[in-house]
């Protein structure tokens, strides 16, 4: 393991406004800038930042201190007081880890060990991928406490290797104490692209290049659930990306799946991850803006028996939310229509600022609209690994529509 840096760190003592409190209270891990009415110095990130109940002065909760950030602070522990150190930690991983055991029953062997503050470690994601450990920072908070976390995760995961990951805000600051992105940690990388199984299903993960900590496993049980539904079947994925329900789908039984999507260093990976895997069934690709692309497949009166359609996030900030659900609905009419009835059509979000209940009522009054006779099938959230821990942390949700 390299050196990592040593950073002394300090505390402040902090005051908040009294709605702020009952948030804090109620189990809530931000606070934000605003809500702070008194602290008796300018905090460092990182430094503990500690709460005072407004009327008793009394201890409320602890958490780390963000100068860079609008959530001033990140809440790790509310109520008793507690020391902020290496066995504190260890307890936090370890409970993250039993949430995780039915998972390893299963043939798979990549996993999310820390989802931030959904796992009471706001900031912070640890995702192993086989051997290979990759811990993600979305703040500098956790830059002075790598030296007591890292072991930690490294011993109870089991794994070699361990890399940095650090988000492009991270990537900005100016203390980052010589660590930077795609740095190992620990162990030894001969290839940046690590090989992984989902399922009893082979894909690979960039480590050092790819998106988040190299793939996106939140998806992972939906996937499974459509590889299932689509022996013998035709199947459309849109969005498609590295190919996560086109190969599962294959996988499944499939007999021919096109993997839609506008990137084709993407759809390289999806051929990529396919080759890994043996299939009866053929898989081509599309590239292409998924809205033109469907109306071109509707006019050529293209039909499947299966249509995915899981798109990035389309409201990253609260004005973006209408855009969003106008673009969710078209995205649902155009699927309906490739879909060869009696069929199936599963829609995804994974946009945090729409609920998943505004989600799935619009999902449903707008395919009852144009497919009466339609059934929902299911509604699911995340896989075990992504436990929901607070409401801005449930972003994920998937519908599924028998069509007939």
């Amino acid at each position: 393991m390299i050196d990592l840096p040593t950073i002394e760190t300090g505390k402040v003592a902090i005051k908040l406004k009294p709605k702020a409190e009952v948030l804090v209270k109620k189990g809530h891990p931000w606070v934000f800038d605003q809500s702070i009415i008194k602290q008796n110095r300018e905090g460092q990130a990182g430094d503990i930042a500690v709460l005072f109940d407004h009327r008793k002065d009394k201890f409320l909760a602890c958490g780390f201190y963000d100068p860079d950030s609008p959530i001033r602070i990140k809440i790790l522990q509310a109520h008793t007081p507690i020391s902020i150190n290496r066995a504190w930690f260890k307890s936090k991983i370890e409970a993250a880890y039993a949430k995780r055991l039915p998972l390893f029953e299963t043939e798979t062997n990549a996993y999310r060990l820390l989802h931030g503050e959904n796992d009471g470690l706001p900031s912070l994601v640890a995702d192993v991928y086989d051997r290979v450990l990759v811990v993600k920072l979305y703040s500098q908070i956790w830059i002075p406490y790598l030296k007591d976390v890292l072991p930690e995760l490294l011993e109870i995961s089991k794994t070699q290797t361990a890399i940095l990951r650090l988000s492009r805000n991270v990537q900005k600051g100016e203390h980052l104490y010589g660590l930077h992105d795609g740095q190992v940690l620990h162990g030894s990388l001969d290839n940046e692209t690590i090989p992984y199984r989902e399922h009893g299903v082979i894909f690979s993960a960039n480590v050092i290049r790819g998106h988040k900590t190299g793939a996106f496993l939140d998806h992972r049980e939906n996937r499974r659930k459509v590889g299932a539904m689509a022996a013998g079947k035709t199947m459309l994925d849109v969005f498609a990306y590295a190919g996560g329900f086109s190969i599962h789908a294959l996988m499944g039984g499939a007999t021919e799946v096109t993997s839609l999507d506008i990137s084709a260093q993407a759809l390289g990976v999806a051929q990529r991850n396919a080759a890994l895997n043996t299939y009866a069934g053929t898989h081509s690709i599309l590239v292409g803006d998924a809205f033109k692309a469907l109306t071109e497949l509707a006019e050529q009166n293209k039909q499947f028996d299966v249509v995915v359609i899981d798109p990035p996030s389309f409201a990253k900030s609260k004005v973006e939310i209408d855009r969003a659900l106008h673009s969710y609905v078209k995205l649902a009419i155009m699927g309906a229509k490739l879909v060869k009835k009696p069929g199936l059509l599963v829609l995804a979000s994974c946009s945090s600022r729409v609920s998943a209940e505004k989600f799935f009522d619009l999902m449903e009054e707008t395919i009852r609209k144009v497919e009466p006779r339609s059934v929902v099938l299911e509604k699911t959230q995340h896989d075990l690994d992504h436990p929901i821990g607070f409401p801005e942390g449930a972003y994920l949700k998937c519908i599924y529509f028998k069509l007939s």
